[in-house]
């Protein structure tokens, strides 16, 4: 049986967000990854309290709240086995249970910036946290994990893209009212 995961990128408009882009070139500068087309199952590495970028960590993103509100993104698809599925959600589920332990890898986006990995135990930034999934899970990644950014992701090429646009407009589109309003 075949189930499928969604890369989500997203711009984000957070300070973080335009530093990282004033340094790639790259407008979408936020990893996620979805279990469901709908997003209601995603997770990354991201802040914590939307006022307070300092409290970052592993986390349940709600795609409809916060920063994704009026957020830009770029969504990709991929098909994978059920032994693959079963490998990645045994480490996200791993991380949820155990979320407070989890930290964002600030000092690794330095390590990018510099093409030196910075490992810090349970501490991942988004794509970071993005391509260690998906080597988990057996799929090729095109160097390290610590060193990939969301445009690295993007150019995986067994990913397909299926959405560019504002993602409030995605979610309207895939999810249906009884689904928003129960």
């Amino acid at each position: 049986m075949a189930y499928t995961i969604y890369i989500v990128l997203t711009k984000t408009g957070t300070l973080l967000s335009k530093a990282i882009g004033m340094y790639t070139g790259k407008e979408m500068n936020h990893a996620s990854i979805a279990f469901d087309e709908e997003l209601f199952e995603m997770y990354s590495f991201g802040r914590r309290q939307l006022n307070n970028p300092l409290s970052g960590g592993f986390l349940r993103e709600d795609a409809e709240r916060g920063l994704f509100e009026t957020a830009d993104c770029v969504i990709y698809r991929c098909k994978i086995s059920h032994y693959q599925y079963l490998e990645m959600m045994k480490i996200v589920q791993h991380m949820y249970w155990n979320r407070d332990r989890y930290k964002y890898n600030f000092i690794g986006l330095f390590g990018v910036m510099m093409q030196r990995e910075v490992r810090r135990e349970r501490a991942y930034f988004c794509s970071q946290f993005v391509a260690m999934l998906l080597k988990v899970g057996g799929l090729k990644v095109c160097q390290n994990p610590a060193l990939m950014t969301p445009h690295c992701i993007a150019q995986l090429p067994y990913l397909e893209k299926v959405y560019a646009g504002k993602l409030a407009d995605y979610l309207q589109s895939v999810r249906s009212p009884a689904m928003l309003y129960g």
